[in-house]
C-alpha cells in the first residue's frame, strides 16, 4: 500500500470553490469539513491499510516571500467562512487518528515533497492527494499524484499528457507560463502550448535560452527580455525536496479512530448518516450532506425517523388478487399510485405496471405490459381498466403520488382517467425549499427518512444494456415499484405535516402548486404544431449567417479556425491576438465563456463575433434542426414538460423543447417562433403581462412617482428618464430612454455602477452618477430594497405575495461574493416569485372558466409572462379582450396591471402585432 500524503491546503481552497455552502444545525458553515471528511473516508475506504498524512500551510511567511515581495500577492484572502472551517478540521484529523503535519517556514507543496522524496527513497510507493499542478514535478515512477475530485492519477506517462512536458520538465514549464495562482510571472504571450513545443523542440528552458536569439515574433523578443528573471522563477517554482521534518516516516503510522469524539463531531455538525454508519446503524459510511439550518430540514427533521424497508409487495397476476386490491384501494383514506413505463415521454408511453400504496410497510404491483421472453402471465390491461379504472376516476377519493403530472398524462394516454389528484411529495418537497434540496423521490428518501432506495440502474441495468421497464423481469419489477409507492406514502406522512406548521407555505401548495397540475398536464397533452418545412428553411437562413459571420470571424483573427473549438480559440485570443486572460477553466486553461468573451469584446471585435456565431449555431441546433425531430407522430404536435419544481423563485420551466430559451427580442429567435403556428382553421392568441415586475416594484416599494406613472399610463421608461434627467418628457431621447430601461430592470435586481457602465458603454463615474440620480427620484424604490434586504438577514429568507418562500442561506455567509449574491437574490426571488404566481392563478382560474365560455379555445403555451391559446380566430378576437382582463383582476395590486393581446397565425405575429392593451383599471 502506498504512503498517501494529502495536500490539505491546495485541496481545500479549490473544492471551497466546487462543494455547495453547507452549513451546521447552529448555521455555522461546514463545506469543507464536510468535504474532507468524504476524501477521506473514501482513501481510507479504497486503500484500508495505507497510512495517510495530512499536510497543510503553516501560518506565517515562508523563505519564498523573502526572496519575491510580490509571491501571492494577487490572491484573495482566505474566505472567511473556509477560515472558521479549519479549526474543525483539525478536530476531525485528530480524531480519525490522522498524523497532521505543518512546518513553519516552508509551505505545505515542500513538506509533501519531502515525504515523498524519503519515502521513495526507501523503497516505497507514494500517492499525492492534489490538484496542484506545481507538484506534477514530484512524479516518479515511485510517486504519482491523485485527484479525488476527478478520480484521475498521474504517473510519468500521465504527467507528459497532460502537459505535453515530463515532470523533469515542470518547473522549466512553469517558468515560462508563469502561475497567476502564485503570482509567479512567465514570458509575456507564452502559453500552455507555446511552453510545450518550446520544451519538446529544445529539451529544456536552458537550450531555450542558449537558442533564443533565434525564436521568432514577439513571443521569441519576449522570452529574450524575462532571461534575467529565470534565477528568481525558478527558485520560486522548485519544490523542497530537503525540509527538515518533524516527524519520522516511521512515526506517521495513523493510529486508532476515537469514535466518542467522533461521535461528538458528527452530532455537532449534523452529519447523520456518517453518525449513523460510526453507531452501525446504516449498512454503510456513505456520505450525506448536513443538514441545513433552515428550509424543509429545520421543520422536517424533528419528526424524521429512519424508515424500515418495505415488508412486502404483493404482485397482482390474478382474479384473486385484483379483487383484494380494489377492496383495499376502495377502504382507503388516501391512495398513493405510481405508473411504470416504456418511456419518459409521458403522452407517448405506453403502460408496463401500476403499483399502490394506503398504508407504509406494504404495496400492490399490477404488472400489464412485460413483454420479454418467458414473461410470465398477467392480467389484460383492459380487465384491469375495468376494476381499477372506476376508482382512479373516482374524485371523491384522494391520489398521492410522485410527480403526479407523469402519471395523470401516463394514464390518460393509456385509456384511465385519474380524479381526486391531492398531493404530490415533488411539491411539498419543492413548497417547503424550493432551492435547498433536490426533489426526486431517491435524494428524498435518503434526506428525510435515511432510507437509500433501489434505484432503477439495479433492476434495469445501465448505459447500452439498459433495458425498458418492460423488459425487466417482473420479479424485480414488484419490488422496486411497490418501494416506489411506499416510500412515497411515507414522505408525504413526513412533509405535509411540516407544510401544515407554516400557512403561508400550506396555502402556496393547497391553492396554487396543486391546482395547476393538471392545468399543466393537459397543456403537455394538448400540445403545439410547429411547421416543419419552415423549420427546415430558417436552418438554411441560420448556416447561411452563420457562414458570413465565420468569414468576418476569420477576417478579425487573420487566420482561419473552428470557431466550434474552444481550444483553437483559446490559441487565437490569448497566444495570437494576446488578449488578457480573464478567467480559466476548471482544467486552468484561459477561459473562453459567455462572460469572458462579453468582456473582450470591448476590447477587440472577435469575441462579439464568436458570441454572435455561437447564438446562432445555438438556435439553428436546438430549435431549427431539433424540433422537428420532437414532433408526436400521433399527434403532429410538439408536447413539451413543464417543470413546477426547479427554479427557486417558483417560475415554470420546460425541456423537450425548453420554449423559455427561445429568444423573442432577436429576429433570428422570432423566425423561430413563426414556426409555432395554429392548425388549419384556427389561430393563436398571445396575452402578456406588460412590465408586471416594474408593477410589482412599485406596488411593494409604495414609491408614489413609480405608482403616479403607471395609474397615469405613462411610458414608464420614458417617465424614469425624464425624472432623473429632469427635463419633460417629450424632450427624452430614445438612448436616455434605452438607459432609463437598463436601469429600471438592473438596479431592483443589484446590478453595480460597473454593470449598467458595461451596459450603456458608459464610464463608470457616470453610471454611478446616473444610479445617484434614480435613487435620489425614487426614493421609495430605494427603501424597499434596503428593507428588503435586513429583514432577509434576520429571516433568512424572503417571500412573495402569496407567502412562498426562497430560503438566503448565504445571506449572512461571512464570504463577501456569496453573501452579495444572496443579497441580490433577496430583492429579485420576491418579485420573480410574486410574478410567476400571478400567472400561476391566472392559469388556473382561466382553465376552470374556459370550458363553460369558450369551449373550443385551448390554452397551449406559458412562457415567462405570456400565455398563448389556439382556437377559431373570430373566437379568439372576441375572447381575446376578456381573457386579458381575467388575467389581470386575478389580484389587485396598488397600480394596475396590464396586458396586451393579439391574434395570428403564428407564435411570432400573435406576440408582436398587438390588437390592444387590457388594464385592471378599465
Amino acid at each position: 500500500m502506498p504512503l498517501i500524503l494529502i495536500d490539505a491546503s491546495g485541496w481545500l481552497f479549490r473544492a471551497y470553490h466546487a462543494l455547495p455552502p453547507l452549513t451546521d444545525p447552529q448555521g455555522e458553515p461546514t463545506g469543507a469539513v464536510f468535504g474532507m471528511l468524504n476524501m477521506l473516508q473514501r482513501l481510507q475506504k479504497d486503500y484500508p491499510k495505507a497510512p495517510i498524512v495530512v499536510i497543510f500551510d503553516a501560518p506565517g511567511p515562508t523563505f519564498r516571500d523573502e526572496i519575491y515581495a510580490e509571491y501571492k500577492a494577487n490572491r484573495d484572502a482566505t474566505p472567511e467562512d473556509l477560515k472558521a472551517q479549519f479549526p474543525k478540521i483539525v478536530e476531525l484529523v485528530e480524531a480519525l487518528g490522522l498524523p497532521l503535519v505543518a512546518v513553519p517556514g516552508v509551505e505545505a507543496d515542500d513538506v509533501v515533497g519531502s515525504y515523498a522524496r524519503a519515502a521513495a527513497a526507501a523503497g516505497d510507493e507514494v500517492m499525492i492527494v492534489t490538484r496542484d499542478k506545481d507538484l506534477a514535478q514530484l512524479v516518479t515512477p515511485r510517486v504519482t499524484l491523485f485527484d479525488t475530485m476527478k478520480q484521475r492519477h498521474l504517473d510519468p506517462a500521465g504527467v507528459a499528457e497532460k502537459y505535453g512536458v515530463p515532470p523533469e520538465r515542470i518547473v522549466d514549464y512553469l517558468m515560462l507560463i508563469g502561475d497567476t495562482s502564485d503570482n509567479i510571472p512567465g514570458v509575456p504571450l507564452v502559453g500552455p502550448k507555446t511552453a510545450a513545443k518550446w520544451l519538446q523542440k529544445y529539451g529544456s528552458l536552458d537550450a531555450i535560452v542558449a537558442d533564443a536569439a533565434e525564436l521568432p515574433g514577439k513571443a521569441g523578443s519576449n522570452l529574450r527580455d524575462c532571461v534575467g528573471q529565470f534565477p528568481m522563477t525558478r527558485e520560486l517554482a522548485t519544490i523542497r525536496v530537503d525540509v527538515p521534518l518533524p516527524r519520522a516516516l516511521d512515526a506517521l503510522e495513523p493510529h486508532a479512530a476515537d469514535r466518542d469524539k467522533l461521535a461528538g463531531l458528527y452530532r455537532r455538525w449534523g452529519f447523520r448518516r456518517q453518525l449513523d454508519a460510526l453507531l452501525g446503524r446504516a449498512p454503510e459510511a456513505t456520505a450525506a450532506p448536513p443538514a441545513r439550518a433552515v428550509g424543509a430540514a429545520a421543520l422536517v427533521a424533528a419528526s424524521a425517523e429512519e424508515a424500515p424497508p418495505l415488508a412486502q409487495t404483493t404482485c397482482v397476476r390474478d382474479e384473486a388478487a385484483l379483487a383484494a386490491l380494489v377492496e383495499a384501494l376502495s377502504a382507503a383514506e388516501l391512495i398513493c399510485v405510481d405508473t411504470e413505463t416504456d418511456s419518459l415521454d409521458a403522452v407517448r408511453a405506453r403502460l408496463v405496471g401500476l403499483s399502490f400504496a394506503v398504508s407504509p410497510g406494504h404495496a400492490w404491483y399490477v404488472p400489464v405490459g412485460h413483454d420479454y421472453a418467458g414473461a410470465p402471465a398477467q392480467l389484460p390491461l383492459a380487465r384491469v381498466k375495468e376494476r381499477l379504472g372506476p376508482l382512479l376516476a373516482d374524485a371523491t377519493r384522494p391520489k398521492l403520488g410522485q410527480n403526479l403530472k407523469y402519471d395523470l398524462n401516463v394514464l390518460v394516454h393509456n385509456g384511465f382517467q385519474l380524479a381526486g389528484i391531492a398531493h404530490d411529495t415533488l411539491l411539498e418537497s419543492y413548497v417547503l425549499d424550493a432551492a435547498g434540496n433536490r426533489h426526486d423521490m431517491d435524494s428524498m428518501a435518503e434526506r428525510y427518512l435515511h432510507y437509500r432506495t433501489i434505484r432503477f440502474e439495479e433492476v434495469a441495468g445501465k448505459g447500452r444494456a439498459q433495458l425498458s421497464f418492460n423488459q425487466v423481469p417482473v420479479e424485480h419489477a414488484a419490488p422496486y415499484s411497490g418501494e416506489d409507492a411506499d416510500i412515497t406514502l411515507r414522505l408525504h406522512r413526513h412533509l405535509h405535516p411540516a407544510l401544515a406548521k407554516v400557512e403561508a407555505l400550506a396555502r402556496v401548495y393547497r391553492d396554487i402548486e396543486m391546482p395547476l397540475l393538471p392545468v399543466l398536464a393537459k397543456m403537455e397533452r394538448d400540445g403545439v404544431k410547429v411547421d416543419a418545412k419552415l423549420l427546415g428553411h430558417i436552418s438554411g437562413e441560420l448556416a447561411e449567417r452563420m457562414e458570413v459571420l465565420q468569414r468576418q470571424a476569420w477576417q478579425a483573427a487573420g487566420s482561419e479556425f473552428n470557431l466550434g473549438s474552444p481550444k483553437q480559440l483559446q490559441a487565437i485570443l490569448y497566444d495570437q491576438l494576446a488578449l488578457p486572460v480573464l478567467g480559466k477553466t476548471p482544467k486552468g486553461d484561459p477561459s473562453t465563456a459567455e462572460s469572458v468573451l462579453e468582456e473582450l469584446a470591448l476590447q477587440h471585435p472577435l469575441p462579439r463575433l464568436i458570441l454572435d456565431w455561437r447564438s446562432l449555431a445555438k438556435l439553428r441546433s436546438t430549435y431549427a434542426d431539433n424540433l422537428p425531430r420532437q414532433i408526436n407522430p400521433e399527434t403532429g404536435r410538439i408536447h413539451t414538460n413543464y417543470h413546477q419544481a426547479v427554479a427557486a423563485t417558483g417560475r415554470l420551466s420546460s425541456s423537450d423543447p425548453n420554449l423559455q430559451n427561445i429568444p423573442a427580442r432577436t429576429a433570428e429567435g422570432r423566425r423561430i417562433r413563426q414556426a409555432f403556428v395554429a392548425e388549419a382553421g384556427n389561430a393563436l392568441l398571445s396575452i402578456d403581462y406588460s412590465q408586471i415586475e416594474l408593477r410589482l416594484v412599485a406596488h411593494l416599494s409604495g414609491d408614489a412617482r413609480l405608482q403616479d406613472a403607471f395609474h397615469r399610463r405613462l411610458d414608464v421608461h420614458r417617465a424614469t428618464a425624464a425624472e432623473v434627467a429632469g427635463i419633460a418628457p417629450q424632450d427624452v431621447t430614445p438612448e436616455q430612454r434605452r438607459a432609463a430601461k437598463v436601469v429600471n430592470f438592473g438596479l431592483i435586481y443589484g446590478m453595480s455602477a460597473f454593470g449598467l457602465a458595461r451596459q450603456l458603454g458608459i464610464p463608470r463615474g457616470a453610471a454611478q452618477d446616473y444610479i445617484d440620480r434614480f435613487f435620489a427620484r425614487y426614493t421609495g424604490v430605494q427603501r424597499y430594497i434596503e428593507a428588503t434586504r435586513l429583514q432577509a438577514r434576520q429571516r433568512g429568507y424572503v417571500e412573495t405575495l402569496y407567502g412562498r418562500r426562497l430560503y438566503l442561506p448565504d445571506i449572512r455567509a461571512r464570504n463577501g461574493a456569496r453573501r452579495q449574491y444572496a443579497e441580490r437574490t433577496a430583492i429579485n426571488a420576491p418579485l420573480q416569485g410574486t410574478a410567476a404566481d400571478l400567472i400561476k392563478r391566472a392559469m388556473i382560474d382561466l382553465a376552470q372558466w374556459l370550458p363553460g365560455n369558450a369551449p373550443r379555445l385551448r390554452m397551449i403555451l406559458q412562457v415567462h409572462d405570456e400565455l398563448v391559446f389556439e382556437g377559431p380566430k373570430d373566437e379568439l378576437m372576441t375572447q381575446g379582450p376578456i381573457i386579458a382582463r381575467r388575467m389581470c383582476t386575478v389580484r389587485a395590486l396598488r397600480v394596475p396591471l396590464a396586458a396586451e393581446w393579439g391574434v395570428a397565425d403564428n407564435w411570432d405575429a400573435a406576440h408582436s402585432v398587438s390588437q390592444g392593451t387590457v388594464s385592471s383599471a378599465d
